[in-house]
């Protein structure tokens, strides 16, 4: 009996020792996985203020914190789950839903620039008889936050992936401590700055005022002209994003796509910048072409249903 016990107290404590090894990995796994996921936090950086433009300033932070509260419980409670459940049973199916991901992406980011180039039909006046909708602030509040949580859902399960790709062969505790580690860092990090971009220019307003050093005045009145141009800045950065993402997305899940993204880094490894830049533009035209070409399936089968329905 005592024999028995000191084998299963051995073995404790060695699987505490393996553990404990393993998670000495962490940081560097965790480290090595934001690195990989750079082009998407940049994504997700660069689209989250626009669902905070034009609403009342004293919600912003509100609406921020709600947008971070449901991303980090997507990440922490669905993805990663559902990432290391497919991971075991279906490693298989990962790539599909990602690229129905990367679709969606392109698909959104065809949207926003098609409607750069159809401002004249937004601004027009309606005419008599036409329905008009007219929605309170606090239901635009909420679409925003629904429209966000959507977008941050798709980025959250491509950073995830690449997370559980990243540790795929190490023990299911290092699994679970990288993920998390990676879920709370990525989340907190984004919205942090997101945060910061949106309310920079009330900053600017309160280091304007007259009981500061002169020259802290001109900083801040420097910080509230620049802001608006930033803010426009990043709204292209981030349909840019999306669709270089989203494209990318797609095309490590096809062979061919794959093999031609890599023979052009390749062809200009000599220039790292410009190989980056490369890839970066071809899969953002890739992106839009494709974004195009599924907004002509959704709006034919729109018109079907409604034909069918008449």
């Amino acid at each position: 009996m005592a024999s028995g016990l000191l084998a299963l107290l051995d073995d404790v404590s060695a699987l505490v020792k393996v553990s404990a090894a393993s998670l000495d990995d962490v940081p560097a796994q965790v480290s090595k996985t934001t690195g990989k996921v750079s082009g998407i936090v940049i994504d997700d950086t660069a689209v989250t203020p626009k669902y905070v433009v034009g609403l009342d300033p004293s919600r912003e932070l509100s609406i921020i914190f709600k947008i971070a509260k449901k991303s980090l419980i997507n990440k922490v409670l669905l993805l990663s789950p559902a990432a290391l459940i497919l991971g075991f049973f279906a490693p298989w199916a990962i790539p599909p839903i990602l690229m129905l991901g990367g679709a969606y992406l392109c698909f959104e980011g065809y949207e926003k620039v098609h409607s750069m180039f159809s401002k004249h039909h937004a601004d027009a006046t309606p005419e008599a008889g036409d329905d008009v909708e007219v929605i309170t602030p606090e239901e635009l509040e909420k679409e925003r936050i629904k429209s966000a949580v959507r977008t941050d859902m798709i980025l959250s399960a491509e950073i995830v992936a690449i997370t559980y790709a990243t540790v795929a062969d190490t023990a299911l505790v290092n699994q679970i401590a990288v993920m998390l580690a990676v879920a709370i860092f990525i989340t907190v990090a984004v919205y942090g700055f997101v945060g910061l971009i949106v309310k920079a220019d009330d900053i600017g307003l309160h280091m304007a005022q007259d009981k500061y050093h002169p020259t802290t005045q001109k900083i801040g009145r420097s910080i509230v002209k620049f802001m608006p141009s930033f803010l426009a800045f990043l709204g292209y950065v981030g349909t840019a994003a999306m669709l270089w993402v989203g494209a990318e997305i797609i095309a490590h899940g096809i062979p061919f796509t794959n093999h031609a993204l890599h023979n052009l880094e390749m062809a200009l490894a000599d220039v790292p910048v410009l190989a980056w830049l490369a890839k970066v533009v071809v899969s953002a035209l890739g992106g839009l072409i494709l974004g195009a070409i599924i907004e002509k399936i959704v709006v034919f089968i729109r018109r079907f249903t409604k034909s069918s329905k008449a």
